[in-house]
């Protein structure tokens, strides 16, 4: 039996790739960044060419590496930064414009637009979504108004349209398969959430062409064979990063729940076989679908910026030099000063779902230093969590009573303290914290009977480190209501 199984995560500021041993273990991983593009204020880019480069240097590095050849691995995965949306020609493989990340705010005037019939969430019944600019079709519309020659072109079948998952399978398979599964079918607007295929009325309102879409398809099942460095190794699963990471999480039954810290911060919560509707302006998404099993659906809360706010401290204002040194200057101070750091960056998402809000800084005197932006930025991410916790309770009526955490910050042990402290319950972290990679690879793994069945990934699963609330019911209810305050100052910023 062929020992490993890899996964391709593409990620909206780096790619690597993973390969797993049959307990779920690294073996081997290699990670690249790709650039960051900014044209105008609200307008986030990325090269597509670049992003394929990239995934063709992590497969060749985490290979070497572990001293593997393709004939080593049993299947290979690819998860993805959802909702970036790529549009290239069919024949030569080129985009015909850069990838639009899903942080990107130029569609706000198509999708108010489409929000005057009907309002905001005249989708919704359908797709699970709200109209926001955050979903790939209006990015697809956007492309085909604005560049010159595309519509015709897509209407002739000359370009494909897919998120990152499209792209990276398309270009493993040497343009062979052009598949999307349904979870990230769940983040175009396009799809339609009881059929899983494409809703034809919503295609004709946004005037995007079916011809350019691809199949959509169980997130666990063959989709065709890689060329190059993976040449002969099937490709045989894909889920969007966030669905990923709940399927990497072994959180297979209706109730359990994770929430992973990445550029952005993303809970998913396990509803079953059946889309739960909200009310409290969190998403209903396709969770996964195993080769021919039902669908498994889930509620989500989307917050645009967690990780990046630490990037953005780093980058632009240069108050740390590397990430990870936001915990120490964090931790220089007692508490945050009292200031709230709000940052809607490209507005805010859930549960407010606000194009027109921007980032602030409430509460500043000159008392504040810079340990305390530090600390009001990690705390930025706890309260947004938090907010987002309250609804998914209202929604789906059953309490957390844990969560399980995952993602590049749950290292930051005064987060995860904080995060316990303002959730009031205990905060769980995985011995394997890069449960994105390992969710792509259990799906590629099941769909090639490498692993057998989805309940026996259970046993994979372990606690590194658990977390429990220190804080005092007084502080938290003030605290957070101060936080609520912050939040009112962002909206209606952009006229």
């Amino acid at each position: 039996m062929t020992k490993y199984v890899g996964a391709l995560d593409q990620g909206t500021t780096s790619t690597r790739f993973m390969i797993f041993d049959h307990s779920g273990k690294v073996v081997s991983i290699d990670q690249k960044e790709h650039e960051q593009i900014y044209p105008k204020p609200g307008w986030v880019e990325h090269d597509a060419m670049e992003i394929w480069a990239r995934s063709q240097d992590v497969i060749k590095g985490a290979l070497a590496k572990a001293g593997l050849t393709a004939a080593d691995l049993a299947a290979v995965g690819v998860t993805n930064q959802r909702e970036t949306t790529v549009v290239w020609e069919k024949a030569t493989g080129k985009p015909v414009y850069n990838a639009i990340v899903w942080q990107d705010t130029r569609t706000a005037d198509i999708c108010n637009d489409l929000a005057k019939d009907g309002g905001q969430d005249r989708l919704r019944p359908k797709t699970g979504l709200p109209l926001a600019t955050y979903f790939s079709g209006p990015k697809v519309k956007w492309i085909l108004d604005n560049v010159p020659g595309t519509r015709e072109r897509a209407a002739k079948g000359e370009l494909l349209f897919g998120n990152i998952d499209t792209w990276c399978i398309w270009n493993l398979t040497g343009g062979a398969a052009h598949v999307t599964d349904v979870s990230n079918g769940s983040r175009t607007l396009m799809m339609n959430l009881e059929t899983l295929d494409w809703d034809p009325e919503i295609l004709a309102l946004l005037n995007v062409p079916r011809a350019m879409l691809p199949a959509v398809r169980a997130s666990s099942e063959v989709y065709g064979t890689c060329v190059g460095d993976l040449a002969g190794v099937p490709v045989a699963g894909d889920l969007g990063d966030q669905q990923a990471a709940l399927f990497g999480q072994t959180c297979f039954s209706p109730g359990e729940a994770k929430n992973t810290y990445g550029t952005g911060c993303f809970m998913l919560l396990n509803t079953g076989n059946k889309p739960v509707p909200s009310k409290s302006g969190l998403l209903t998404t396709l969770g996964y679908k195993i080769g021919d099993q039902p669908a498994v659906y889930c509620l989500e809360g989307s917050i645009a910026i967690t990780g990046a706010l630490v990037q953005w401290l780093r980058d632009n204002l240069g108050l740390i030099e590397k990430s990870a040194d936001i915990e120490a200057l964090a931790a220089t101070v007692e508490d945050n000063g009292g200031i709230y750091f709000v940052p809607a960056f490209s507005g805010l998402f859930a549960p407010y779902w606000k194009n027109d809000a921007r980032g602030v800084i409430a509460g500043m005197t000159r008392y504040v230093n810079k340990g305390h932006i530090a600390r009001a930025a990690l705390e930025a991410t706890a309260w947004q969590t938090r907010e987002v916790l309250d609804a998914m309770n209202a929604d789906s009526g059953v309490p957390l009573t844990a969560l399980k955490v995952d993602g590049g910050m749950v290292y930051n042990d005064l987060l995860m303290q904080f995060q316990s402290d303002v959730l009031n319950v205990p905060v769980i972290r995985p011995v394997v914290a890069e449960t994105t990679a390992l969710g792509a690879a259990y799906a590629a793994g099941l769909a090639v009977g490498y692993w057998a069945e989805v309940e026996d990934l259970r046993v994979n699963w372990a606690k590194d480190k658990e977390w429990h609330p220190k804080m005092d019911a007084a502080t938290r209810t003030k605290d957070y209501a101060d936080w609520k305050k912050a939040v009112t100052r962002t909206f209606g910023w952009i006229e």
